[in-house]
């Protein structure tokens, strides 16, 4: 199936549970034609201040919800999206260029989130006794912990997966009891408001839930405002750091940049699904995601025959029509990104980068491109290209490639191909990052684990078992015998 002409749909944003047509619209282009396909009604302060004040109203009906009826929510929204599968990916291939298969795998992601969300409620921390009896003063007494929702939160997602993170944050917070108000991302707003759509159908209760298209600046007061108890913000490192510390007393987890490498070890066999998975985990949706492979660390052993069959498949792979059942990588966000990466391969180029492959930009379509021999020094190397580059490189003994994984600013994940079982827990024990990933590349994830970084990427874990903790705070009971 090609692209198709859409008609302009337009979408009201939602404020305490309730669709809300505004006076003011943003245009949401089509990013591979341009072409505006759809309007997002924006708000304003004062719609901004009504979300507010109704989360703060709803914490206490919130707090009050049943696991039964928490999961009766999650579930129907399980099948509503299931129902509107179709709807989703097409949206996600307008709003945010991403090529067919991934955006069909991302709606697939999206039900399997708030259905691993639904499965946690009947899991929850119901509790636990402590005993007190530890020194002769405290003999008698009996103490019990218990978990309860910290009260309302604020929510900001990014674009590159517009359902599945926003699902990552709404979710749990449904889990856990705290109403929410959130943010999408300006680039691609639709994929929140049919989630919001979704939860208009439930019984929530009155006032629990915004989801407000708006202005970056409007929207620093879900930074600010201590009626939040906690911010939730998945994006680039540099806004993050600085929204924590303009936080306030509110919890914070940041699922920021990365800078992720993938290291293979002489033992490893390099099948064709060894190297279908590198140069999908380094191009696929253009390179737009958090644990994109950007660094490919090869043993100087392997390092000219992992090369060469690199070269020879990714010859076969052009940036393309994302609406194209056979597209892996489709355009870049907007031109200024991909200029921005243009600027940074130019740069290591005159630095004496060789680029192997690819390097050609036009528009926001951008080559599939392969470097080697890349100065450590460079933006290229060292910051997020959130881009399709990756760089190969050499190295010559086992810690020595370690050394060089945990060289970056970064720690999100890792990837280790061996079959040596003293490396993999080496790795494990000395791999800065928040997830070492075994015998594949460092893009896999699945919904349930722990998900999150060290260093400049992030503070906190996602995953729903993960987020509905942080979403939670506890409450000691001591009782005297």
């Amino acid at each position: 199936m090609t692209h198709k002409t859409r008609a302009i749909i337009d979408y009201p944003l939602y404020v305490a549970g309730q669709a809300l047509e505004t006076s003011e619209w943003l245009e949401v282009q089509d990013k591979y034609t341009h072409k505006v396909y759809a309007r997002v009604a924006l708000a304003d302060a004062k719609t901004l201040e009504k979300a507010i004040k109704s989360a703060v109203k709803a914490e206490a009906e919130m707090a009050a919800l049943q696991p039964y009826q928490k999961q009766k929510i999650l579930l129907h929204c399980v099948k509503r999206f299931d129902e509107i599968r179709g709807q989703l990916t097409e949206i996600l291939i307008a709003e945010g260029g991403k090529p067919r298969q991934a955006a069909a795998a991302e709606v697939e992601r999206l039900i399997n989130t708030f259905q691993i969300a639904a499965d946690a409620v009947s899991q929850l921390d119901t509790g636990r006794m402590l005993p007190l009896a530890v020194t002769a003063a405290a003999s008698g007494y009996q103490g019990f912990v218990k978990q309860f929702p910290v009260g309302a939160v604020s929510l900001i997602s990014p674009f590159n997966f517009p359902l599945n993170l926003t699902a990552h944050k709404i979710a749990p917070a449904i889990a856990a009891g705290c109403p929410f108000v959130l943010k999408p991302a300006s680039l691609t707003p639709v994929s929140a408001l049919k989630i919001a759509e979704i939860l208009a159908e439930t019984d929530l209760p009155p006032n629990a839930f915004s989801v407000l298209p708006c202005p970056r600046e409007l929207a620093d007061v879900l930074v600010t405002d201590d009626r939040f108890k906690m911010l939730s913000f998945t994006g680039s490192d540099v806004v993050g750091w600085d929204m924590k510390a303009r936080a306030g007393r509110k919890k914070v987890t940041l699922e920021l940049g990365g800078n992720a490498a993938v290291m293979i070890e002489p033992d490893t066999e390099l099948t064709e699904a060894l190297l279908e998975r590198l140069i999908g985990g380094a191009f696929g949706h253009a390179g737009q995601v958090c644990i994109s492979v950007q660094r490919i660390l090869v043993h100087r052993d392997i390092y000219a025959e992992l090369k060469k069959k690199l070269l020879n498949k990714l010859k076969k792979i052009k940036a393309a029509d994302p609406g194209l059942d056979s597209t892996l990588v489709g355009p870049m966000i907007k031109e200024a990104e991909a200029k921005r990466l243009k600027k940074w391969l130019d740069k290591a180029v005159k630095k004496g980068a060789k680029v192997l492959w690819g390097g050609k930009l036009d528009g926001v379509m951008f080559e599939p491109t392969l470097l080697e021999n890349v100065d450590h020094g460079l933006e290229v190397y060292k910051d997020e290209v959130f881009g399709p580059i990756a760089i190969l490189e050499k190295y010559n003994d086992f810690e020595a490639g370690i050394a060089c994984i945990n060289s970056s600013r970064f720690g999100l994940q890792a990837g280790l191909y061996t079959q040596n079982l003293n490396k993999m827990m080496y790795a494990w024990n000395q791999l800065h990052v928040g997830g070492v990933i075994i015998n594949d590349i460092p893009s896999f994830r699945v919904d349930n684990m722990p998900y999150g970084g060290v260093k400049d990427s992030g503070l906190g874990r996602e995953g729903i078992q993960s987020a509905i903790r942080d979403m939670q705070e506890e409450r000691t009971l001591v009782i005297k015998a």
